[in-house]
């Protein structure tokens, strides 16, 4: 058991708006992260909050007639009910108007001004007051436009004062470059090496156009400029000022979480400021993409901002949750589907995880009248899936350590998978049948109970509610809240002779109704009920519409293995590399290839056939191939994995 500490923050929301689902995807990876660390047994303080300060809010206060105090804490009271929707977790919330962060902001700009790296200058240059960001005109875009959001830029020239952060620019450039892992992902550490290489300019760190910000301390005309105040939040909670026992257990920060947009600042202007107050550094920034739908970046003026608080009041918040952090791999931007959402929820939720609880407290109760009786000796499959379960904590356990989520959960999902199997390996209700395989039985339903305790502890910081769901639905005496990931490190913590509790659903499938399902735009739908004969679109007929092609989703796939399927000479069992992840198939072309010939080949499928069961494999999907007469040929094609098929 750990008892190091561990401190992981994201970064602080602006209030100009509502968040959407990309601020619920940042939060909830780290809210994530901090539930994997407190079950491994550390003392974690996880941190969000609002940067509430700058020229836009109070621009966008007084158009409304209202102070901006007024106008941010309305919108910051949303942020806190969505995060309570969410189940997160976070140990503090740190508002940069509150009084405790005024204090620290001010003693850091005194600390660093005496020790002679704050100056008075004037300021003429280029400002994008959305951004709240300074540029020269080198910097802008083709159009002469802000290059990170691409509006207008204004000039702007009034009096200010300045960090000497040009002075710190070696050192930071010989942090990073001996510190691979302080900046992730790789492709981010390289930009920021770039960015440096070109110069850093000092720093703007006040203004006087405005006044909603926290005032200098040595000259009250001024106020601080965003930066300086709201990356220093990080300090403020853990005790910079008030409790340096506090602030020495949990500085330097594990992780700071933040968007690729703003990466930085976090690793270029935050490291400087620590610098310059003899701090020592963030173990590591780590910066997630972006979440687009249908593959454009979210924008009111497009129309597909996607609200969560919508999305969680239709599916439920841990839904939303396991598929956010399952469907995108940390780093890498991430598409944002309705419909692949519930299609997740009805194949993994209902179908995988679901089925398994079900099915195994209903035939505790059918079988052994709700109790759980003691397991004695073990088949060679009994020990393969005790195997595997233990295999699954060490990825889950590996994976979560080293920010892998969605890796993570993949392997939780593929020992849900393997218990499933289980089941029809050993077939229960055939052994209830038999009185001299009563305690056959008994090892088989002692083994699904051990195997559920087990994965509901691993699903814990991606759906909390739902983890804790199965172990009150198994009955397991221990309080849940005081679980830790030591309890599944060995096999046999289910007690025998307790009994389960009831089987309650966990996610009901969703049907979606016979004329509409959700489109790949989120809200949008589009039919799919079957038309009258004859009728354009209606698949019966020889003739389709080009929207009855277009809901078959291919896509181009790589073999990974091949073997025959158990008594079926024409059928192989496929595994498939799709680049999100890895799919079983069946394939009716035994008599056609050798395993080994298929072994690397690129090829197309359909991704979104509904799973099927041939011969006892689950089969997710449809190879295309080409046939006449007796010869046959799979469709192969030279393109990147996860290329679509148009």
């Amino acid at each position: 058991m750990s008892n190091k500490s561990f401190y992981i923050t994201t970064p602080i929301y602006y209030p100009s708006a509502k968040l959407h689902i990309g601020h619920a995807y940042c939060t909830t990876i780290a809210d994530s992260v901090a539930r994997y660390h407190r079950l491994a047994g550390d003392d974690v303080f996880f941190l969000t909050g609002s940067d509430e300060h700058g020229q836009k809010i109070q621009e966008k206060a007084e158009a409304q007639g209202i102070k901006p105090i007024e106008y941010v804490d309305g919108i910051v009271a949303e942020f806190q009910k969505l995060w309570k929707m969410l189940n997160i977790s976070n140990d503090d919330f740190l508002r940069t108007s509150q009084k405790r962060h005024e204090r620290v902001v001010q003693e850091i700009f005194r600390r660093v001004y005496d020790k002679g790296d704050i100056y008075k200058g004037a300021y003429k240059g280029l400002y994008c007051t959305p951004c709240e960001s300074f540029w020269t005109e080198l910097q802008l875009d083709e159009n002469g436009c802000c290059p990170d959001c691409g509006r207008p830029v204004k000039e702007v020239a009034e009096e200010a004062y300045f960090f000497k952060m040009s002075r710190y620019a070696d050192r930071i450039l010989k942090h990073i470059e001996d510190n691979p892992d302080f900046i992730q992902p790789v492709s981010r550490r390289n930009e920021m090496i770039n960015f440096i290489k070109q110069g850093l300019d000092d720093l703007c760190i006040s203004r006087t156009s405005f006044d909603w910000g926290i005032p200098v301390p040595i000259d009250e005309k001024h106020v601080i400029y965003v930066w300086f105040d709201a990356l220093t939040n990080y300090l403020t909670p853990i005790g910079f000022l008030d409790d340096e026992e506090k602030f020495k257990k949990f500085w330097p920060a594990d992780v700071h979480l933040v968007g690729k947009e703003i990466v930085r600042f976090h690793s270029i202007i935050w490291p400087c400021i620590l610098m310059a107050l003899d701090l020592p550094l963030p173990k590591q920034i780590y910066g997630h993409g972006w979440l687009v739908v249908d593959g454009s970046k979210m924008s009111k003026s497009l129309g597909n901002v996607v609200d969560p608080v919508e999305l969680i009041n239709k599916y439920g918040a841990d839904a939303i949750r396991y598929f956010l952090l399952r469907e995108i791999n940390l780093g890498q931007d991430g598409n944002f589907s309705e419909l692949a959402l519930v299609q997740r929820i009805n194949a993994d939720l209902a179908n995988d995880l679901g089925n398994l609880l079900h099915r195994t407290l209903n035939m505790v109760k059918k079988f052994q009248q709700g109790e759980v009786l003691a397991a004695q000796g073990r088949s060679e499959i009994d020990e393969n899936l005790i195997a595997d379960a233990m295999a699954a904590v060490k990825t889950f356990d590996e994976g979560m350590g080293d920010m892998k989520i969605s890796s993570a959960i993949k392997g939780v999902w593929a020992f849900i998978s393997r218990a499933n199997k289980y089941i029809d390996e050993t077939a229960p209700w055939a052994l209830a049948k038999d009185p001299a395989k009563q305690q056959e039985l008994a090892n088989v339903m002692y083994n699904l109970v051990e195997s559920l305790r087990i994965i509901s502890v691993m699903i814990e910081p991606f759906m909390p509610t739902t983890a804790e769901k199965i172990w009150q639905q198994l009955n397991m005496p221990k309080a849940f809240a005081d679980v830790r990931l030591d309890d599944i490190k060995a096999w046999g913590g289910t007690t025998a002779g307790m009994h389960i509790g009831e089987a309650q659903q966990l996610f009901p499938r969703i049907e979606l109704e016979k004329d509409e399902a959700p489109d790949k735009k989120a809200g949008e739908k589009v039919k799919t009920g079957k038309q009258a004969k004859g009728e354009p679109g209606n698949i019966d007929s020889d003739e389709i519409t080009i929207e009855d092609f277009a809901r078959v989703k291919l896509q181009v796939v790589e073999i990974l293995a091949a073997e025959p399927v158990p008594k079926a000479d024409k059928l192989l069992k496929l595994k498939v590399n799709t680049g999100a992840e890895e799919r079983e198939i069946v394939s009716g072309i035994a008599k056609h290839y050798e395993c080994s010939e298929l072994i690397g080949k690129r090829v197309i499928l359909v991704m979104n056939l509904k799973p099927a069961r041939i011969r006892g494999v689950v089969s997710h999907g449809m190879i295309l191939a080409a046939s006449k007469g007796d010869a046959l040929e799979v469709v192969s094609v030279d393109m990147p994995v996860g290329s679509v098929v148009r």
